[in-house]
């Protein structure tokens, strides 16, 4: 089946068709960054990044732009408390988004651009609205007027009439509902000069430059948490069709929350509820746990973050690692394991494990039911390894790589050493003299040393498992 995607416009889910042949254009709200990224920022880069992974694995060349919104109320409030720039504050929190998008192998966007180098851009669209009628300057700011777009309120689905006033200051706005496109200057704040003098950018112009100047217009698919459906989203696209005459994104994807807690709360800096990415890492938990938990369900659901839920990830992920490391070291490292599963191709077999994986992630990005191929190309594998019948295991681990690959969730590929870093390696160098010192006093018919070997390691929390074709390992509890 071709891939369909759900829309929030238009609350279908119905054919992804590219504005250009072979090519998708993806825009991502990324970070404001007020302060270090956590889980539920890391969701949306994942989410994303799996979408972008499976185009890319479909044949498309994609194009991803991610922004990075450096000028906001927040970040200068956040700035002005911690007694550095409003450019300080925004530069150190863009490197701890960048360290952990990197950490959880979330891949680096085609573009990345910054609000504060698109002003002109800015200007450019509120000239081309004031002079259609559908924005106005007041003391010194410049509105959108949300009566002059009949469609406003289409993608949240609400009537304009029943909408709260805009939480934007008042002075000169026609109508309590209108919002800032720009903001007259503040004493102490960055400003930019204008046509209707210094100022700096509201929140939803700067994503409307960004997404035009990079995709064009219209362009395929505008994605971000369902957070910001309104009024964010809802304002992008008002002055964007509005300035630009045409439709603005052919597809809204929109995610679900991380919650937290019983009551199921969002997690968010301003609840205080919420999990820096880096103090996460720091605390033992792994980066490939991590993504899967954040990756494993289906983009629109909620995630709830907990311990259990970690360890329920740990799990799932960790019979991943263990077949991978176990049919690489049967196969005689990763590249005979590669070369041999490339000659000898797919069998039938195999290619019903794909194409279970393509017919679900085709599914409006099913990961869920994507993993279930996953896991069962693993459990066959697992058997093939139990049999030493390393043909098949070949395939099967092929098979299931390519599917990880997708998923961002590969141990080779993403994580070389396991995603334990240097610990890993040396833990897997470590158990594997151990083993061999095993097989040598069970060849010499020294039972009770052989017997010793493995005892010290269970207790070390190392399981050996004796199979067909040799000695293999893994962490217990994994």
């Amino acid at each position: 089946m071709a891939l369909v995607l759900h829309d929030t416009m238009s609350r279908t889910v119905r054919p992804f068709e590219p504005v250009r042949t072979g090519h998708a254009g993806i825009y991502v709200c990324g970070p404001t960054v007020q302060s270090a990224p956590h889980v539920g920022h890391a969701r949306s880069a994942i989410v994303f990044d799996i979408l972008r992974r499976w185009l890319m694995a479909s044949g498309y060349a994609v194009t991803l732009v991610r922004n990075v919104t450096d000028i906001d109320d927040k970040i200068i409030t956040n700035a002005y408390a911690d007694g550095v720039t409003v450019w300080e504050l925004a530069e150190r929190n863009t490197r701890e988004f960048n360290a952990a998008y990197d950490a959880l192998g979330v891949l680096a966007p085609t573009v990345e651009p910054r609000a504060t180098g698109h002003v002109t851009e800015m200007v450019e669209i509120m000239d081309s609205l004031i002079a259609a009628g559908h924005a106005y300057a007041a003391e010194g700011s410049v509105w959108f007027d949300v009566r002059s777009y009949g469609d406003y309120g289409a993608l949240s689905g609400q009537r304009p009439d029943a909408m709260q006033p805009s939480a934007e200051g008042v002075g000169g706005k026609r109508d309590p509902r209108d919002f800032a496109l720009w903001k007259a200057a503040k004493e102490g704040e960055p400003t930019w000069p204008t046509p209707w003098g210094l100022g700096r950018p509201g929140w939803h112009l700067e994503c409307s430059a960004m997404a035009v100047k990079y995709l064009g217009q219209p362009f395929d698919i505008h994605g971000g948490g369902i957070d910001l459906i309104f009024p964010h989203h809802e304002n992008e696209t008002a002055q964007s069709v509005c300035a630009g005459g045409a439709a603005f994104a052919n597809f809204w994807l929109h995610h679900g929350m991380v919650t937290i807690g019983p009551g199921g709360e969002k997690m968010s800096k301003s609840l205080g509820n919420s999990s820096v990415v880096a103090e996460v890492l720091e605390s033992g938990v792994r980066a490939p746990v991590l993504r899967y938990l954040l990756g494993g369900a289906h983009y629109r659901s909620s995630i709830d973050y907990s311990a259990a839920a970690l360890v329920e990830a740990a799990a799932s992920y960790g019979r991943v690692e263990t077949f991978v490391r176990n049919a690489v070291g049967a196969l005689g490292g990763v590249g005979p394991a590669e070369a041999r599963g490339m000659e000898l191709g797919d069998d039938a077999t195999t290619t019903a494990a794909w194409d279970a994986f393509a017919t679900a992630m085709d599914d409006d990005l099913a990961v869920s039911r994507a993993l279930a191929a996953v896991h069962g190309a693993i459990s066959a594998g697992n058997t093939a390894l139990d049999g030493a019948d390393l043909d098949t295991v070949a395939r099967h681990l092929a098979s299931a790589r390519r599917m990880l690959e997708v998923l961002g969730i590969d141990p080779i590929s993403q994580w070389p050493t396991s995603g334990g870093g240097g610990i890993a390696e040396t833990l897997d160098t470590v158990v594997q003299i151990a083993l061999e010192s095993r097989a040598r006093a069970k060849a010499s018919r020294d039972f009770a040393v052989a017997d010793a070997i493995r005892d010290r390691l269970a207790s070390a929390g190392v399981v050996v498992e004796d199979t067909a074709g040799g000695a293999r390992w893994h962490l217990a509890g994994l």
